[in-house]
């Protein structure tokens, strides 16, 4: 089965040569969100707690385009700056999913685009 490109609408604009979402063998593949606003293009202020809001924000906004929900995402990846951000961050997101939570890993890495203190990428049932 090829890879089907997902024509975005409303999504935060790319930073690079990528597509937000990619269908392949029954699952949706979002590349990582930042907290870019999507109406400006622009990174949002106010900390880990504003930036991991905006992130859950843009994964939602993904979800609702393809016709899914919360949950429907099967797997997410967390990259974090500093792993002392991890309690606020995973405190967020577990309100956010409630109780269908996804498998999921969380890493520090050195840096993530734009200078942003997080990212999540997702992977979605079909």
């Amino acid at each position: 089965m090829g890879k089907e490109i997902i024509d975005i609408k409303k999504g935060a604009p790319a930073v690079g040569p990528y597509n937000h979402v990619v269908k392949a063998n029954g699952f949706y593949f979002f590349s990582g969100q930042i907290p870019l606003d999507p109406k400006t293009g622009e990174m949002v202020g106010g900390g880990i707690e504003a930036e991991t809001n905006q992130v859950l924000a843009n994964i939602e906004s993904l979800l609702s385009e393809i016709g899914k929900s919360k949950e429907d995402v099967v797997r997410c990846a967390i990259f974090l700056t500093d792993l002392n951000l991890f309690a606020t961050v995973n405190q967020i997101y577990g309100d956010f999913f409630s109780s269908s939570y996804p498998a999921r890993s969380c890493v520090q890495v050195a840096a993530l685009p734009k200078g942003a203190l997080v990212e999540i990428e997702t992977t979605v049932a079909d």
